[in-house]
């Protein structure tokens, strides 16, 4: 069965909306009011943007900024944020090519026409691939992975201070030396990632298990 894929019949505009918003506040809804008032663009190539918007996730559907939409306000997210818009669209062809983000022109080209059933020079499936194009170039594909990997490791359920010596590090590093019984100077330096916590137990069996197993007595 025919699938339909959205497009953007001016990408243009699209990407100039998107460069706006980041410099914007953020709206209670996301209008055309809006969009012509406080990103002075008017006209109905712009007010056509914003259902493409709700179909990124950006915008939910009565309009109000979604939070994706205020994660690709932050300048470290913005990649990201439009990456996670970019599966949610295409998620059609992420079946066929989990690497789609990846694929060369012709190889996308033609999964759309395999996917929509529409013709190859078609205005639409010219629109698909161009719209396609123009977010993968303002994406990231791959920090993401990167956060999930994190985000797995802090939800693992282990009590760091348990299993203290495991943790991979962030800050408070402290070199620690510890001169043996043949006079040879060892250096460590071990890195802790301290729990957020007030309870002093804790850290006393954090630095009691790191002198019965790094330290020794």
């Amino acid at each position: 069965m025919a699938e339909n894929l959205p497009y953007s019949t001016s990408v243009g505009t699209l990407i100039k909306m998107l460069e706006k918003i980041k410099s914007a506040s953020v709206p209670e809804r996301f209008t055309q009011d809006f969009v012509s008032t406080k990103l002075t663009m008017k006209g109905g190539t712009a007010a056509a943007c914003i259902p493409f918007l709700k179909k990124m996730g950006f915008v939910a559907s009565d309009g109000s900024p979604t939070e994706l939409y205020k994660e690709f306000r932050n300048p470290h997210k913005s990649r990201i944020a439009v990456g996670k818009a970019f599966k949610k669209l295409y998620q059609k062809l992420y079946e066929m090519n989990e690497y789609i983000h990846d694929a060369s022109d012709q190889e996308i080209l033609g999964m759309i026409v395999e996917c929509t059933g529409g013709e190859k020079t078609s205005t639409v499936t010219k629109s698909t691939l161009t719209t396609l194009n123009a977010l993968r170039k303002i994406s990231d594909f791959d920090t993401e992975a990167e956060d999930g990997l994190e985000a797995s490791e802090v939800h693992t359920g282990k009590n760091p201070s348990t299993d203290p010596i495991l943790q991979i590090p962030h800050q408070n590093q402290a070199p620690l030396q510890h001169q043996s019984s043949r006079g040879i100077n060892l250096a460590y330096t071990i890195n802790l990632n301290l729990p957020a916590t007030k309870d002093i137990e804790v850290f006393n069996a954090i630095f009691k298990s790191l002198k019965e197993h790094i330290l020794g007595d």
